[in-house]
């Protein structure tokens, strides 16, 4: 391998309770004009509460490496597995888009 190779190959660690993930099926992103700040919430039916469970604050580049990011990622799973349901690219909406309906609740 090249010296210069060498040079620019960052060694990133994962420590194993990083590894481990943290379940979100809601993001909230707010910005300022120096950062994006994006807030990964976790929303449980029949639970009016819900906790911020991970915050992320990117610079306005950073953010937009990960909207690039991510578009190529969803066209190269989309193609191996089709394409995503249930999203509106149209929505013109302000505020945060609430996730899919849990639908009804069990009785026990």
């Amino acid at each position: 391998m090249s010296e210069k190779k060498q040079a620019n190959q960052i060694d990133i660690q994962l420590k194993e309770d990083v590894a481990q993930g943290i379940y979100s099926n809601l993001a909230v992103i707010t910005h300022s004009s120096s950062e994006f700040v994006v807030d990964f919430v976790r929303i449980m039916p029949g639970i009016p509460k819900a906790d911020v469970k991970s915050r992320i604050i990117l610079t306005p580049e950073h953010a937009k490496r990960l909207m690039l990011a991510l578009k190529d990622n969803i066209r190269k799973f989309e193609s191996l597995h089709g394409p995503i349901k249930n999203v509106d690219e149209n929505q013109g909406h302000e505020g945060p888009i609430m996730p899919m309906s849990f639908g009804p609740t069990g009785q026990a």
